[in-house]
């Protein structure tokens, strides 16, 4: 069998064990520019795999990784962070891992080869959803499964992995192929293989939550203010967007729960809480189209 690329040797780095711990660390470094580049040459199929995610949500749908080893753990990595950012329902952004939870913590034996887990684990599919496979090498069986089963109920599917000729290439129906060449260690696509994934999980749920108006400008106006930081956080937000002190800010949030949209909304529309909300739900939570020509 011929070896496939995220198994190449690298040549900048065959004599890394020798080396003083500083040009190490350059070695890592100079490899990990490369990365950004290979991820900006597949711009346009992120940016059609973010419109795809946010039609899906518009529709009810979920978003769903799915990955074997570093991939699915950088998939629930992703997943996880959305609902204190955005403030969505844990379901709506998902991570499955090959192996179930203790794939998390420990190699699970044989999880990315098989194809039947996949399959089953898939089932949480609808056609209103949306399935990410993310694989460095594109070749687990598990993500074929999840393929097959996302196919029989007209999931749209998306896949990232960093091998143009890995199984999974011809079955998805949009393709983010972000070859970064060897390892730096052969074989360990912990390194430039999973830091392109997580970026490239960065932009599609954060691009997909923008698109649906989970911010306005560039602020987290849907955050879940669950501490202090957070809440100081909000304040700013509120007194910048609303062009307010932060005494006003901060007595407004307070009075709606530290709902950061609809304090903005009551002050700069001059309306109560209550009419506050409804405007928002009116506008579909938009802030943009709630605040119109106010802003």
């Amino acid at each position: 069998m011929s070896e496939i690329i995220t198994e190449y040797r690298n040549d900048n780095t065959k004599d890394i064990d020798l080396l003083p711990t500083i040009d190490i660390v350059h070695k890592m470094n100079e490899e990990d520019k490369i990365v950004a580049r290979a991820v900006e040459y597949e711009a346009e199929k992120i940016a059609k795999a973010i419109d795809i995610i946010s039609k899906q949500f518009l529709l009810g749908g979920h978003l769903i990784y799915f990955g074997a080893g570093t991939s699915g753990r950088l998939g629930i990595l992703d997943a996880s962070e959305c609902p204190p950012t955005f403030s969505v329902e844990p379901d709506m952004v998902q991570g499955v891992i090959a192996g179930g939870y203790d794939a998390m913590r420990f190699a699970v034996e044989g999880a990315e080869d098989n194809y039947e887990a996949g399959y089953e684990d898939a089932k949480i599919l609808t056609d209103k959803d949306v399935a990410v496979v993310i694989s460095a090498s594109g070749n687990p069986k598990y993500l074929l499964g999840v393929l097959a089963y996302a196919e029989e109920v007209g999931c749209k599917t998306i896949g990232i992995t960093c091998n143009s000729e890995g199984k999974i290439v011809d079955e998805v129906g949009t393709l983010i192929c972000v070859e970064v060449g060897p390892e730096v260690i052969a074989g360990s696509s912990r390194l430039k293989a999973g830091t392109a994934q997580k970026m490239i999980l960065n932009m599609l749920s954060t691009g997909s939550m923008i698109k649906i108006g989970k911010t306005y400008e560039n602020f987290m106006i849907d955050l879940k203010a669950t501490n202090e930081k957070l809440k100081d956080r909000s304040i700013r937000i509120v007194s910048e967007i609303a062009g307010v002190n932060i005494s006003t800010a901060f007595k407004t949030l307070r009075n709606c729960n530290w709902k950061i949209k609809p304090a903005i909304v009551s002050i700069v529309k001059n309306i109560s809480i209550e009419e506050a909300e409804v405007e928002l739900r009116r506008c579909c939570g938009v802030l943009r189209r709630v605040l119109g020509d106010n802003k």
